[in-house]
């Protein structure tokens, strides 16, 4: 017997928002069959999104926009409940339309309002604006009975494993803890964007490629082996092979006759610096406060935080005078340095997962959460900008086995595939720094994989200058119950100096 469509149960929607994700999620759920009731305190988002229902053939559900937010409240009468959809800044602006709502609701209205029996449901949405039109990756959260009656919905709405046909939404627990996994998830992006930006500059400064031979390189990358199935690649090898043409993208941007689209664009990452986009940022402050190292994700955000300020880095640049990347020199097999880029690539993405994954599983124990480590792999399948096929299949089923894992590495196919990758990203890292490449995220990856792993750190002599002038303490090497010990200050105080 066939499930009720969830369509059925709730008839209309309301969204809250539409711009370029909100407009997005409104097609969606209208082709879904849903009517949709939009607002926005733009008024024009809405005009945009109402001319384009007028125009459309394939949409099923009405669309219908509002400049009054009583009138939209009020149009999601009559049906079991009103269901709404909020895609709008984070913080005040969410809490500013919920007063303005909040009078038309009653109990059983999902929304946040629980003394009046109003339920919340925190939905982290992946993907972009392509994805919430065509199926995202959704990471909810918040009441379970809540979610229970609209799951149905998300998962009809939410991208499809290609390998099982499985959604990608799960429940992730109680409160935010759904908005935590996305804003991990866009910290791992964060990693994974820079080394790939880091790769396709080396092989074009360091070897001399051009557009299209990288561009077919990487759909070589993602047609097969350790990184096959992965968007950000995909989308890196169509990038490249964009050439200006005279009609442009028929939205003002591309017009030429010949060269690369690429080449219009500027160094320039400021998403970072006018606070469009904090989710990195939060990530790095979650992993320094809940004491996961993750410097890959690091060392990724802190470049595209220089690259933002292009005006301060021309000035410092004539000050500096930084060598700019070189050809590499004597490379006498460039098809095997591609390979060990590949290999370096990889190694860095799986670094990557590793630090994101460590956080959310850190802040799952310290906030009771219980986050089924398995799930978040399930939900970042399709839909989402870190999908990574191979990754993926390496990932999900120890940690779907584990109720918890706090490091990656303890997983022995995850350690054996990092020290099979190690000696290619060293060789990567070191050829690379000769002939001044930018590799912030692959050294850090280098680096973090070689302290780790390591047991003689240089943190030794460290610990000894912490204690001789502020008394830190310290354990001793070799002492049971101190080495390896908890993480606890050491009982240990040498007096190096007399005060």
């Amino acid at each position: 017997m066939l499930s009720e469509d969830p369509t059925n149960k709730f008839k209309r929607i309301g969204v809250v928002g539409v711009g370029s994700m909100g407009s997005m999620m409104t097609f969606a759920f209208s082709e879904m069959g849903l009517d949709v009731s939009v607002w926005d305190v733009e008024k024009a988002n809405v005009d945009k999104v109402t001319n384009w229902a007028k125009s459309a053939n394939d949409v099923k559900g009405k669309i219908e926009g509002f400049y009054d937010i009583k009138k939209f409240t009020k149009s999601l009468e009559g049906g079991e409940r009103k269901l709404f959809m909020f895609s709008i800044t984070h913080g005040d602006p969410a809490d500013q339309v919920l007063k303005l709502i909040k009078p038309d609701l009653k109990s059983g209205d999902i929304k946040e309002c629980a003394a009046i029996g109003v339920y919340w449901i925190g939905v982290g949405v992946s993907g972009g604006y392509q994805s919430a039109r065509r199926g995202p990756s959704l990471s909810p959260s918040g009441d379970a009975k809540a979610l229970q009656m609209v799951m149905p919905l998300l998962q009809k709405y939410a991208a499809k494993d290609p390998k099982t046909g499985k959604p990608c939404v799960a429940r992730i627990g109680p409160g935010g803890s759904g908005h935590f996994v996305k804003m991990v998830h866009n910290g791992i992006e964060g990693g994974m964007l820079s080394v790939l930006a880091e790769a396709w500059s080396y092989m074009h400064y360091g070897l001399g490629m051009g557009y299209d031979e990288i561009g077919d390189t990487f759909a070589k990358w993602n047609s097969a082996g350790e990184l096959r199935g992965n968007f950000l690649i995909k989308i890196g090898s169509e990038i490249l092979k964009t050439k200006r043409t005279p009609q442009g993208d028929g939205h003002g941007e591309g017009i030429g006759n010949g060269g690369y689209v690429l080449d219009d664009v500027l160094d320039k990452v400021v998403q970072d610096d006018d606070d469009t986009e904090g989710t990195p940022l939060w990530s790095l402050m979650e992993s320094a406060a809940r004491h996961v190292s993750s410097p890959t994700l690091a060392a990724a955000h802190y470049m595209r935080i220089a690259s933002g300020n292009r005006k301060e880095r021309v000035t410092a640049a004539q000050k500096l005078k930084m060598p700019t990347p070189q050809p590499l020199k004597d490379v006498q097999n460039k098809n095997a340095m591609v390979e060990k880029l590949r290999k370096a690539v990889y190694s860095s993405f799986l670094s990557s997962f590793c630090q994101g994954l460590e956080l959310i599983s850190r802040a799952s124990e310290d906030e009771g959460w219980n986050i089924d480590m398995g799930n978040c792999i399930q939900i970042w399948r399709a839909g989402c900008i870190i999908q990574s096929d191979y990754i993926a299949d390496l990932l999900q089923p120890p940690l779907s086995a584990k109720t918890t894992m706090s490091n990656m590495k303890f997983i022995d196919a995850v350690s054996k595939e990092l020290r099979n990758s190690f000696d290619a990203l060293k060789d990567i890292v070191i050829e690379g720094t000769k002939t001044d490449q930018y590799m912030p995220a692959l050294s850090a990856t280098l680096d973090y994989l070689k302290y780790e792993g390591g047991l003689v750190l240089p943190t030794k002599f460290m610990e000894a200058q912490m204690d001789y002038f502020g008394a830190h303490c310290y354990n001793k090497p070799g002492v049971a119950g101190e080495d390896p010990g908890p993480v606890m200050k050491g009982p240990h105080h040498y007096e190096w100096k007399v005060a």
